[in-house]
């Protein structure tokens, strides 16, 4: 029951935080005159931090739940999907390199594989929305923004799962073998 809780509340602060740091992000100008609406992504730090220190389960709520109320207290329905459809992307596409090792793929080159990726999620939206493939054209602006926040979100993530302990905590519950179960036979 204590686990069950902790992991709750684990989860309630880790959305709580993406939600604020997204919130403060929407009300930051960004400089970038080139790329109009693009941003960082701070809150995707929180997604990060969330594949290595949870199951997948429990992080894709807490990314439903992130693009949830972000929307409910600061966006529109139209910013719902596109931020919908990029962390959505982002996050698979996360998983799926992640499932790659360590060995294969640091956690800095997971997280720019979905700074990436959300971008290619929202163009998608957006030429679905404009009828128009030639929205793609965007990428490459995009791409390279994407990728080096992806790398700057990476760093921090792996910064703050190297030295925040909590963080550390939940990581070494999550990265865990199970015990193997004992089976208990009949004897004949």
């Amino acid at each position: 029951m204590e686990k069950r809780l902790s992991k709750l509340i684990y989860i309630a602060l880790l959305v709580a935080q993406g939600v604020v740091i997204g919130l403060l992000e929407n009300m930051i100008p960004f400089p970038f005159g080139f790329a109009p609406g693009a941003k960082l992504g701070l809150a995707n730090l929180i997604t990060i931090i969330a594949i290595f220190t949870m199951k997948k389960r429990d992080s894709f709520l807490l990314v439903w739940l992130r693009l949830f109320l972000t929307t409910l207290l600061g966006g529109t329905l139209s910013t719902f999907f596109y931020s919908m459809a990029g962390a959505i992307l982002s996050y698979c596409g996360m998983l799926l390199v992640k499932s790659l090792g360590p060995k294969r793929v640091s956690i800095i080159g997971i997280s720019a594989t979905g700074g990436f990726l959300h971008n290619v999620g929202q163009l998608v939206v957006a030429s679905f929305i404009a009828q128009s493939w030639s929205v793609m054209l965007y990428l490459p602006v995009l791409s390279i923004i994407g990728i080096f926040a992806g790398i700057a979100l990476g760093v921090c993530a792996n910064y703050l799962l190297g030295h925040v302990a909590t963080l550390r905590k939940f990581q070494q519950a999550y990265e865990k073998p199970l015990a193997p179960q004992k089976r208990f036979t009949q004897l004949p």
